[in-house]
């Protein structure tokens, strides 16, 4: 999207199931393991650049001799370094025993990071800082085995507090800003009792059952204890993906399933989906099996998944994006009033590709009905160079805008900063008729406008269009979301600011007085869970009128050019997406409790004038 968001963590598994000696003889190295983590992790690595982190449990270590092993980085490539950090150990190794990478056993005794279980995770900052110490994956250490554990997750959880009080913790600065803290905490603790019932060997799947029904939000966790079991687990709603893949010598697990297709080289059906409210339970022996820990409730799956986060090269979002833009056509001819022979198509930013295709599909196919019917009403009034020029026309496509480097200035002062942003993307010049073309970009979403505004606006009109149409294949982000996704400030949403303008144009300031009021209320009896108080300052208004607020909002001052927005609509959205129904960010119907509190929260916050969050 061309608003910049942070977005869904990611995570990656792997339980060898054979000894290392195994995989140095079948693949050539006793590294198999560590490299299809960090393929894993680099296939993934859209879901996150503010840091990763590794973790490696050994099994059947004698006594006094380590077992659980992690790295983290910030780095600006934290994958890379990671790996670059791993590969130095080893080289390391190599200078005092050229030979050693032809000895498993050695191997294993010697580098941290060989353990037959790893956990990786890529992290997008939502909750909390991103200082290194915020990387996943957490761990815990205890003298005793089976009460060693390493968590991480793609999640973000609305009830931390409570869950800190549940365990009788009073959280330090540090745990207060970040729910992986909370998560582990609880995890742990359940962890312990089963290990005083079961000693050295506590039932995963126990600790599961009591922990994970405490948890308020949406989450694919993975998590792996010293002596060997290990899990991962995602929520009730199936809010947050995960996949995985068993054989007969790995086990795997990640957040997108066409990572594991590429690192394993293994077809669509051999990958399956973890579903809502299960955990993949993996036992020190190696032996797993699927439970379903918590009741599965009404699938929400996260639709910006299939619009915009997950990497399109998986072939069912590659269809649903495709579809995306499809759906959309027919509302973009009445516009353009089917002029196709004045109006040219392009996208912005390059992960909107997709949808552009679909988006001119849909076209072609209604410029192909037009040739047909045409060519029939000639009769035989026809001739070749008639005939040639009507099967030759094509719906006009152009690279209008390319995106430079990241642009850093040294200049501090706002005036220059906006001039410096209007330079993120480049036109290609040339390729619009000044005066005569509509020019029609379609866009993931549209979050902000920011960047619409201050950047790619201004540059389509340098091109001087007749009309710039920008087309979102998301429908219009109206709430904030608790769930993983780095939006939680209504003051950040151009629809939310354009009702608010709205009401004021239109004397009905008593609209967010009342909604105000309301959640004092709400807010005072510990209510906030109960109705989504946000909605009322949409309710007065149709799509079209908050879309063409947003229109002006991003239109630039003193530009000329007309500029009009058209959202997804949520119907065509659910036909396209049919498995990822989560929509709370564009309608608003949460899937647990602690979204209506979030979301009243964040509108008091923007009517206080508090630019915090509403979690």
């Amino acid at each position: 999207m061309s608003d910049e968001i942070k977005h869904e963590c990611g995570l990656a598994f792997i339980r060898l199931r054979k000894p290392f000696s195994h995989y140095q003889k079948q693949y050539g190295s006793v590294l198999y393991g560590l490299n299809k983590l960090y393929l894993l992790m680099e296939k993934q690595h859209n879901r996150g650049q503010d840091g990763a982190g590794i973790a490696a449990v050994k099994l059947d270590v004698e006594p006094g001799y380590p077992f659980l092993h992690r790295l983290r980085s910030s780095a600006p490539q934290p994958i890379a370094d990671l790996f670059f950090k791993v590969g130095q150990e080893v080289q390391e190794l190599e200078k005092y025993q050229p030979d050693i990478k032809q000895h498993a056993g050695l191997m294993k005794g010697h580098l941290p990071f060989l353990g037959e279980l790893m956990l990786g995770h890529l992290r997008y900052g939502t909750q909390g800082k991103n200082n290194v110490e915020f990387c996943h994956p957490f761990i815990k250490r205890n003298t005793n085995t089976a009460r060693n554990l390493a968590l991480a997750g793609n999640f973000n959880l609305v009830n931390t507090d409570e869950l800190f009080g549940l365990v009788n913790i009073d959280p330090g600065e540090f745990q207060r800003q970040s729910d992986l803290a909370a998560m582990m905490e609880v995890v742990h603790h359940f962890l312990v009792k089963e290990d005083e019932i079961n000693p050295n060997n506590p039932s995963v799947l126990n600790v599961l059952k009591k922990a994970t029904p405490l948890f308020d939000g949406g989450y694919t966790i993975g998590g792996m204890t010293g002596n060997g079991a290990s899990f991962v687990m995602r929520d009730a709603h199936g809010i947050r993906p995960a996949y995985y893949y068993i054989d007969e010598e790995v086990i795997v697990a990640a957040s997108e399933r066409a990572a594991i297709r590429t690192t394993f080289n293994v077809g669509e059906n051999e990958v399956l989906e973890l579903m809502p409210g299960q955990a993949l339970i993996v036992e020190s022996n190696g032996q797993y099996h699927i439970e379903q820990v918590i009741e599965p409730k009404e699938r929400r799956a996260c639709s910006f998944e299939r619009i915009y986060f997950s990497r399109g090269s998986d072939e069912k979002i590659y269809r649903e994006r495709i579809t995306l833009g499809y759906k959309l056509s027919k509302r973009i001819l009445e516009n353009i009033n089917y002029d196709l022979k004045n109006t040219i198509f392009s996208y912005i930013p390059n992960t909107a590709e997709v949808a552009f295709f679909g988006l001119v599909k849909g076209m072609e196919d209604y410029l192909n009905q037009i040739k047909v019917q045409r060519i029939l009403s000639w009769g035989n009034d026809f001739d070749e160079e008639k005939l040639n020029e009507m099967i030759t026309r094509k719906i006009r496509q152009e690279k209008i805008a390319i995106k430079d480097v990241k642009l850093r200035t040294f200049i501090t002062e706002d005036s220059s900063r906006n001039e410096m942003v209007q330079h993120v993307y480049d036109v290609t010049y040339g390729t619009v008729r000044r005066g005569e073309d509509t020019l029609v970009v379609i866009d993931d979403s549209i979050v902000r406008g920011t960047t619409l505004k201050e950047s790619i606006v201004r540059m389509l009109g340098r091109l001087g269009p007749k009309k710039i149409i920008v087309v979102s294949s998301a429908p219009q982000i109206r709430y904030p979301d608790c769930y993983g996704i780095d939006m939680s400030k209504l003051g950040d949403f151009v629809a939310f600011r354009a009702a608010i303008e709205l009401l004021k144009e239109r004397g009905m300031e008593h609209v967010i007085t009342e909604a105000h009021d309301t959640i004092k209320e709400l807010q005072r009896n510990n209510q906030l869970h109960t109705e989504n108080v946000v909605r009322r300052i949409y309710k007065p208004f149709t799509t079209e009128e908050i879309s063409d607020k947003i229109a002006q909002l991003i239109t630039p001052a003193g530009f000329s050019i007309p500029v009009q927005v058209i959202y997804q609509n949520i119907e065509d959205l659910h036909a396209s997406c049919p498995t990822n129904t989560g929509d709370w960010y564009f309608t608003g119907n949460y899937p647990t409790p602690g979204g209506n509190r979030v979301c009243n929260k964040a509108l008091l916050n923007f009517l206080d004038g508090k630019n915090v969050r509403g979690y």
